[in-house]
């Protein structure tokens, strides 16, 4: 990273500041809170300037011992009900699978690692909600047998792009920005 504050900020730069803080969490430096929010305003970050105060009362981390920004997670459900909301960190790539059951996912308070995200809607006899942010950018490629896809999103503005992928049997896949179809009840 250069030590230019005005400079623009690079997705290497970063995922370095998030290495930092991620190895910061694992050592008990940080609070999955204080994380979290560090992590959200790292991803954020549009200059370089914006990354140093992120990481200014933390140890450097060699580029050897940095952990990895988590890639790939699975959130699933099957024969039941699970809601995943609130602050909480999502992946690269993130695996939703619900198989006679169903899946709530909002990812509106969700802090996300870097500027475009997969989600992997997979849904077999099953409803699987995904609210994203109100300045998302929406792109569906994912497919549906028997079942209902309902993917909004379009172009939402300058923020994140959520690329929706995954495949839909006799189930009800809906992401949306707004609460019309949103029931956590």
């Amino acid at each position: 990273m250069t030590d230019d504050p005005v400079l623009r900020a690079s997705d290497a730069d970063r995922d370095r500041v998030a290495s930092v803080l991620s190895e910061a969490l694992a050592t008990g430096r940080l609070t999955s809170v204080e994380h979290a929010d560090r992590l959200d305003a790292a991803y954020a970050a549009k200059t370089v300037g914006e990354l140093v105060p992120l990481t200014h009362d933390l140890p450097d981390v060699s580029a050897t011992s940095a952990p990895a920004v988590i890639e790939r997670q699975a959130i699933n459900s099957t024969f039941s009900k699970v809601i995943r909301k609130g602050r909480w960190v999502a992946s690269r790539h993130t695996v939703l699978s619900a198989r006679f059951g169903a899946l709530i996912v909002d990812l509106s308070d969700a802090v996300l690692p870097g500027r475009e995200i997969t989600i992997e809607a997979d849904a077999s006899f099953s409803k699987m909600i995904v609210r994203v942010p109100d300045n998302a950018q929406v792109i569906d490629e994912g497919a549906s047998m028997f079942g209902k896809r309902n993917v909004s999103g379009g172009t939402g503005g300058d923020g994140p792009i959520i690329r929706v992928t995954g495949r839909s049997t006799f189930s009800k896949v809906i992401v949306t920005r707004g609460l019309s179809d949103w029931n956590l009840a």
